[in-house]
This record gives C-alpha cells, sequence and structure tokens, in this order.
C-alpha cells in the first residue's frame, strides 16, 4: 500500500518535472502515468511524449514486451487502472498474450504479437501451464500429473527393480538415466515420475557416470563432472 502510495506522488512530481523538459537530455527514459496503467510518458535523447500499450499489455517500468509494456498479467496495477477490453483473434484473446493452443496437455502454446498467433514449442519434458503463461514439468501441471511417461517416453523404475550395482542407486532417491537420442540431457526420477534435465553449455551427459561431464579449459585441462 505505501509503495504505491509512493509511487503516485512520485509519478505526479515526475509529471510536473516533464513539464518543464525531459529530466535527460541523452538516451531512453520512462516513467509511470500517474492515472493508467497502460500509459506512460517516454523520454528519447530529451524529447518527451506520451505513450498508450498495445491491448493486452500494461506498464510497469521493468520488463517489457512491446514498447516498454508487459503482459497484463505480469503486472500489479495497484489503483492505476486501464482498459482490459480483449481484442481478439484466432488463438489470441487479447493482441499480445501467452495462450494455450488447445485443451489437454500440451506441448506448445501461442504467443501473440499484434493479433498474430505464433505456436511456440516448450522445452523438450516440459508442458504449457496456463496458470503461470509458461512451460514447466508435466508432473507439476494440472492436467498433467500423471502423463509424465508419455510426454517424456520413459517409464521409471522402481528402485528394488535396479541392479545391485546400478550406477543410478548412487542417486537415489533420485536415479537417473540417460536420454536415448540426446547426449546433451538425462532423465532424472523425482518420486517416481520422469523429468528431463539439462547438462548446459559445452557438456554432456556420461552414460557410464550418469554424470554431466564438460571439458575444464583451465591451464593443465582434466574433466569435472556435476
Amino acid at each position: 500500500m505505501v509503495f504505491f502510495v509512493l509511487l503516485g506522488l512520485a509519478s505526479t512530481f515526475v509529471v510536473g518535472a516533464l513539464s518543464q523538459g525531459c529530466p535527460e537530455n541523452y538516451g531512453v527514459q520512462t516513467y509511470p502515468h500517474e492515472e493508467y496503467c497502460d500509459k506512460f510518458y517516454l523520454c528519447v535523447n530529451g524529447t518527451f511524449t506520451e505513450e498508450t500499450c498495445e491491448n493486452g499489455l500494461v506498464f510497469d517500468g521493468h520488463g517489457h514486451v512491446h514498447n516498454h509494456c508487459n503482459y497484463n498479467w505480469q503486472v500489479d496495477c495497484g489503483k492505476r487502472i486501464y482498459d482490459d477490453t480483449p481484442i481478439s483473434s484466432p488463438g489470441c484473446l487479447y493482441q499480445y498474450g501467452i495462450y494455450p493452443v488447445g485443451e489437454g496437455c500440451q506441448k506448445t502454446f501461442f504467443k501473440c504479437a499484434a493479433g498474430v498467433a505464433y505456436e511456440t514449442p516448450c522445452q523438450r519434458g516440459t508442458v504449457y501451464n496456463n496458470e503461470y503463461h509458461s512451460c514447466g514439468y508435466p508432473d507439476e501441471t494440472p492436467g498433467c500429473e500423471d502423463l509424465s511417461e508419455s510426454v517424456i517416453g520413459f517409464k521409471c523404475p522402481d528402485a528394488h527393480e535396479l541392479p545391485p550395482n546400478a550406477v543410478a542407486r548412487r542417486f537415489l532417491p533420485y536415479p537417473r538415466f540417460p536420454l536415448p537420442d540426446d547426449k546433451s540431457a538425462y532423465i532424472v526420477c523425482v518420486y517416481n515420475k520422469p523429468r528431463i534435465q539439462n547438462c548446459g553449455y559445452d557438456s554432456y551427459f556420461d552414460e557410464q557416470t550418469l554424470s554431466c561431464v564438460y571439458a575444464d579449459h583451465q591451464v593443465g585441462g582434466g574433466i569435472g563432472q556435476f
């Protein structure tokens, strides 16, 4: 509550100052509108303009999707108001936003820009979570909790099914397994649900040690594992 009061006071002060010209003569600066969440003030090399965010976007002064504006679900507008009337098109509720491609467990989503829905794939082993507008593990995504095996194409064995000398036992209760067609990632079983983990840049999964291996570029060389 205190934050929004201060924001309002700061905005009023800034608008008053902007009436005398932009505070900075060079660069790009943005300032929140004192009343509307989908408007903001823009200074570019000393030139002042009042800008309006596109449909589905509002201003928060931090991350931006288009013209310094962010998705409306990412911003807490407080007492500032904005016109949230959707301007819809196929696949897009608003002109800008992230939306599911359909019902059920989906490996892709629509990323809308200027009313055009671009079907975008989730990272391998993840599915779209409409609650968070992002992709996540199937076992943590509503409606996909029991579909991890079909999404990833792997069934986690029970611990007692692992041979006594199996390297995977070293990682219990979260045993690891190779990903058959991708050396840059591997499978880890969390509560008997498979998840794909990536090794990271310049590394690969060693099927013998079930660890990610990378080249040590320090003097003397060597191999590192993690």
